[in-house]
C-alpha cells in the first residue's frame, strides 16, 4: 500500500540545496528520499526522547565518570573483595 504524499515546496539557503543535492546524487537518492528519511529519523528520535523527569538530572554525573569502574569499585567495597 503506498504512502499519501502531498507537494511541499520550501526555501533554504543556497549552499543547502548545493548540499542535499550533491549528497543525494552521491548516495544514489532523490533529495525527496534525503529528506523524507531525515523526518523519519526525527519522528523515530521523538518517539524514543527521554522523559522529562530525567532531563531534570541530566548533566549530574561528570561526563568523564568511568561508570563501570565506579560500580566494580562499590561492589568490591560493598561485599569486601
Amino acid at each position: 500500500m503506498a504512502t499519501e504524499t502531498s507537494k511541499l515546496t520550501i526555501r533554504l539557503p543556497v549552499e543547502d540545496v548545493k548540499f542535499v543535492k550533491r549528497y543525494a546524487k552521491a548516495n544514489g537518492l532523490s533529495v525527496t528520499e534525503v529528506i523524507d528519511r531525515y523526518l523519519r529519523r526525527m519522528r523515530l528520535l521523538d518517539e524514543e526522547a527521554l522523559p522529562a523527569a530525567l532531563d531534570e538530572i541530566t548533566g549530574l554525573l561528570p561526563a568523564d565518570l568511568d561508570a563501570e569502574a565506579e560500580m566494580r569499585e562499590r561492589q568490591s567495597t560493598k561485599h569486601g573483595q
